[in-house]
């Protein structure tokens, strides 16, 4: 494992994150917001139907150069929808992946699971390793190699899963803040068997946490678990009143129940050992939603990992926080890709 530790002291990153949300001349905040708030000509919005006939809602960017350096797939977390993420994909895009993305089942604008428009249920998350699975070979068919996955949270523990099952063959993995523990009073074994006895209590389709979401609510609460950045929080709240239909809240009984079922699995003995492609992990060790222990250890026994460590300056969302970290992280990543999946004209 490579182990590098970046950010700026924390003194400096809120003196700059002052200049970046409060000092910057309106019409340069106006062209920033611009690209992350609309989907750009040439991206093309559609279905993908899974084997069993569910509907999943999937993003296809081409990338700028004439002949792409590879292809991506990005999955984003729990409770996302794809549009928060336009940034980034922009980014990739630019330096000639060639781009996928993908609502997860149950979530963003590919349908709901539970009992109601705004819980995120799952009955296994068996169900989405099979949608990845299905997805992947379909989508690897016509995708030129390099071929490789980028992912936050929860899509990053579903991607590292699949590799480790042998399910699909991305040539690396790029992991935003994955979900490989959570962050609790009480340990992983004890918070499984908790959620597990309340999932049995009643319907298990109901919220595990509460939630408020009155319509004019910006969850101000929330954007300090996700990002420093209000503006980039500001459009995941853009989107959610231009498309009402993304909105999610909390995660079922029976979704946080499964949760810790599949981190568990992942977490066993020789399971991780056995993923032998290169994987990046971008995470904070101030993250207030996944646990940054558990990532740690998952990346010291990872054989070809290399874990980037943000402190105080980055919260949960590193691709969506403010310039200094997402800009490093961003730049750390396209240094990974072009070492470890380079463009078979250079390969």
């Amino acid at each position: 494992m490579v182990l590098t530790r970046r950010g700026l002291p924390k003194s400096n990153y809120r003196r700059q994150v002052g200049i970046i949300q409060a000092h910057q001349p309106s019409e340069t905040v106006e062209a920033a917001l611009a690209p992350r708030r609309a989907l750009p000509t040439g991206v093309r919005e559609s279905a993908w139907t899974a084997p069993d006939g569910h509907r999943l809602r999937r993003l296809d960017w081409p990338a700028a150069a004439v002949r792409p350096r590879g292809a991506l797939l990005f999955l984003p977390g729990r409770g996302d929808f794809i549009e928060k993420y336009l940034e980034s994909l922009a980014h990739w895009a630019e330096r000639g992946w060639r781009l996928t993305a993908l609502d997860w089942r149950g979530q963003g604008a590919s349908g709901r699971l539970g009992g109601d428009a705004r819980t995120g249920h799952v009955a296994d998350f068996a169900v989405w390793l099979d949608d990845l699975a299905a997805f992947w070979r379909e989508w690897r068919e016509d995708r030129a190699a390099p071929r490789v996955i980028a992912a936050h949270s929860m899509g990053a523990h579903l991607a590292l899963r699949a590799v480790a099952e042998a399910r699909i063959d991305p040539q690396a993995l790029v992991l935003s803040a994955p979900m490989l523990g959570l962050v609790g009073r009480l340990p992983a074994a004890a918070m499984h068997q908790l959620a597990r006895a309340f999932a049995a209590l009643g319907d298990d389709r109901r919220a595990a946490w509460k939630w408020r979401d009155d319509g004019t609510d910006t969850l101000a609460w929330r954007a300090k678990l996700l990002t420093h950045d209000a503006t980039r929080y500001a459009d995941e709240i853009w989107w959610r009143r231009q498309r009402p239909d993304l909105v999610m809240g909390p995660g079922s009984w029976r979704w946080l129940e499964r949760a810790y079922a599949s981190m568990r699995t992942l977490g066993r003995p020789g399971v991780l050992e056995r993923i032998e492609i290169p994987v990046f992990i971008a995470a904070s060790s101030a993250d207030r939603l996944v646990s940054f222990p558990a990532i740690a250890r998952a990346a010291r026994r990872l054989p070809r990992a290399e874990l980037l460590v943000f402190g105080a300056e980055a919260a949960h969302e590193i691709l969506r926080e403010a310039d200094p970290v997402r800009d490093e992280a961003l730049a750390r990543i396209d240094d990974f890709l072009e070492r470890v999946a380079p463009a078979e004209a250079d390969a």
